[in-house]
């Protein structure tokens, strides 16, 4: 997993920088650069507009007395796009205003699950087959059961003991 980040942020630039080299060699430089400038005034314009819009509704959730956990995600994927926005490129803009559009963050988070259940599942050596939690039980057991009015006695039972001792 670290080589692979590793391996991530060592290409990402490199494949930045050849983009922007081979835009600027069809474009011309000039114009290169406008396009990296307005490209990042609309992603920052976007990230403003996406971030109140997700601020408001997290707010909303919040008054209603739920969990917003689905703006929290959508803040957080906006936050990693405003980020991506941040690194100067036409890549790292373009997933990052992606990640501003609320259709490509509801197939992000969606997909990110998935890979995230898959990750925990295999890291955590657990599914539902395997007997972990939320392994469904055998039918051929019942679930055990405790009779909780026989603990409930015994404790009366001591307790009146304990009273006859300290009295005697």
């Amino acid at each position: 997993m670290v080589g692979a980040l590793f391996l991530l942020l060592l290409a990402v630039p490199v494949v930045e920088l050849w983009i922007i080299l081979q835009v600027a060699g069809e474009l011309g430089l000039g114009v290169t650069l406008v396009l990296l400038v307005l490209i990042s005034v609309a992603g920052a314009w976007l990230l403003k507009q996406q971030g109140l819009q997700t601020w408001g509704r997290l707010r909303a959730t919040l008054s209603r007395g739920q969990m917003p956990t689905a703006e929290v995600t959508d803040g957080a994927l906006i936050l990693l796009g405003g980020a991506l926005l941040m690194t100067p490129g036409f890549l790292t803009d373009a997933f990052g205003i992606l990640l501003l559009l609320p259709p490509a963050r509801v197939v992000v988070k969606g997909v990110s699950r998935r890979l995230l259940g898959w990750w925990a599942a295999r890291r955590l050596g657990r599914s539902r087959r395997s007997g972990g939690p939320g392994a469904s039980r055998s039918r051929d057991r019942p679930p055990p059961v405790i009779d909780v009015t026989e603990v409930h006695r015994s404790s009366q039972t001591r307790r009146a003991e304990d009273d006859s001792r300290g009295r005697g």
